[in-house]
């Protein structure tokens, strides 16, 4: 059993607490709440064609150069509700670094998401991200996507899906069974990051784990820091700043991937990587390599940050609703501690309630951004082409027309006849909505399902103080600024948890 090392766990404390940034410099609170409460100055974005009928959207610069950041990156859906119940469901964040169209309130959001006469663009994320994945399938468009889509789809059918569960398992069931126990230091979130990395290794590119450590530990951490590079403040590449250390990140996992393609294309191996250098569409239509190094580059990203977020929110629900921990528990324990397929995972149904609500409470995906191609009308709001737009489908988790007390623990609230997700096709959408949806949802749940199945099988898990609340660090996929401590106490050992 590992244990938590005294010097690196004050290390750690310093980091979080010394390193600046945007939720913990001393006054960004105040400034956040200065930013709300004030009333600035209104603008129009842009003045409706003559006859149109159309509304301007109305908005305003926010604080002087920050505008509307510290409230997107420190309360995320929570400040976007604020926005909806002051302004409506499209409003102009008029800001010099990332100024954009919010679009808020369900109605507004299925306009942008499922995008019908193809009016917004994925080049609304080239401001934020599109540096750090060029072309990744997120940031294609229209048939384009849509091919390349289809193609990528090869790696997530039901069989492909059913092979990898095997390796998941065996990478999870080891390293829980080495986390430290009986801690109020252990930080849930660190470990389950790491831990998801290393799945992510082992199903996306074929690294066994304790295979060339140094490398696998390299990679990783170009993959750590290009992922948060798009939350940067200074957005420009000047070293030793965030933004500049995820264009050398990026640079590194290009080349990384480009010297194993042509190795990835003669070997007739089970990994993603090597899927997607075979994969092919009905029409024969396959890859180029740069296609399958973008491609690789955003799904890593993808596979671990979101289940990361989604995970350590579980881990929180479960240690601090002990009644829904002992339901999911009883249903593992009817699972077992047999292998896990996909038939199994399926009938872990109260789990998939705590997932859902958990994903409701912190979207692993709060926003998604686009670009308007032309001139367009949403809601009976003038939109001129080329604007950015950010719409705000965790938003709408929070939403009391929409959901019975949002702020409540209620996973019971998904299940029949309840069933409140569907009272809106954009009530819930912790993956996207529409062409753009994740394409690895379902490998992610299964992914979440199987760490949270595992940990229930060998620990109680209880909060490290009565009523702890983590804080949420919304500047990219959310995170506790904290690192998430959990106390894991074993089962059916004297003096622990089962005694």
């Amino acid at each position: 059993m590992a244990s938590i090392s005294t010097r690196q766990y004050l290390l750690d404390r310093a980091r979080r607490r010394f390193i600046p940034t945007i939720n913990n410099i001393p006054g960004m609170g105040v400034l956040e709440r200065q930013d709300l409460a004030h009333a600035w100055k209104q603008k129009v974005l842009a003045e409706p064609p003559a006859g149109s009928g159309l509304s301007p959207v109305i908005g305003n610069s926010g604080l002087p150069i920050l505008g509307h950041t510290l409230g997107v990156f420190r309360g995320g859906p929570d400040f976007a509700l604020q926005l909806y119940r002051r302004y409506g469901p499209v409003f102009y964040s008029a800001v010099p670094m990332l100024g954009s169209v919010n679009v808020l309130g369900p109605d507004a959001t299925q306009v942008v998401l499922f995008n019908k006469n193809k009016d917004f663009s994925q080049a609304g994320w080239q401001p934020l991200i599109g540096p750090f994945f060029n072309r990744g399938l997120m940031l294609l468009d229209f048939d384009e996507h849509m091919n390349h889509r289809r193609i990528m789809q090869e790696a997530f059918t039901r069989t492909r899906l059913a092979g990898y569960i095997e390796h998941i398992d065996r990478v999870v069931t080891a390293a829980v069974a080495d986390w430290p126990t009986n801690d109020a230091r252990f930080l849930f979130n660190p470990a389950v990051k790491t831990l998801t990395l290393d799945i992510a290794s082992m199903v996306f590119q074929g690294h066994e784990p304790g295979a060339d450590d140094a490398l696998v530990a390299k990679v990783n951490d170009a993959f750590t820091i290009t992922t948060r590079a798009g939350g940067a403040i200074i957005r420009y590449p000047i070293p030793p700043f965030k933004w500049w250390r995820g264009l050398r990140a990026r640079k590194f996992l290009e080349n990384y991937y480009f010297e194993r393609v042509t190795e990835r294309r003669d070997a007739k191996a089970t990994d993603m990587f090597s899927v997607l250098c075979h994969a092919e569409d009905d029409d024969g239509n396959t890859f180029s390599d740069e296609d399958v190094v973008n491609h690789m580059i955003l799904l890593m990203m993808a596979a671990h940050e979101t289940s990361t977020s989604a995970t350590t929110t579980m881990a929180y629900n479960l240690a601090a609703h002990p009644q829904w921990q002992e339901r999911c528990r009883d249903e593992s324990a009817r699972l077992g501690d047999g292998p896990l397929n996909i038939e199994s995972l399926e009938k872990l149904e109260s789990l998939d309630l705590v997932m859902n609500e958990s994903m409701r409470m912190v979207a692993p995906l709060p926003f998604v951004m686009r670009q308007t191609v032309r001139d367009i009308a949403v809601l009976g709001y003038y939109l001129p082409a080329g604007t950015l737009v950010m719409a705000w489908p965790g938003m709408n988790h929070r939403l009391p027309e929409l959901w019975s007390e949002p702020d409540k623990f209620d996973p019971e609230r998904f299940a029949e006849p309840r069933a409140e997700h569907k009272k809106h096709r954009l009530a819930f959408a912790p993956f996207g909505a529409g062409a753009h949806k994740c394409i690895g949802m379902v490998f992610g749940q299964l992914e979440i399902k199987t760490i949270i199945h595992r940990l229930l099988r060998r620990y109680r898990l209880e909060l490290p103080r009565p009523g702890y609340q983590p804080c949420w660090d919304y500047g990219g996929i959310p995170m506790p600024t904290d690192g998430m401590p959990i106390v894991l106490r074993p089962l059916g050992h004297s003096g622990d948890a089962a005694s």
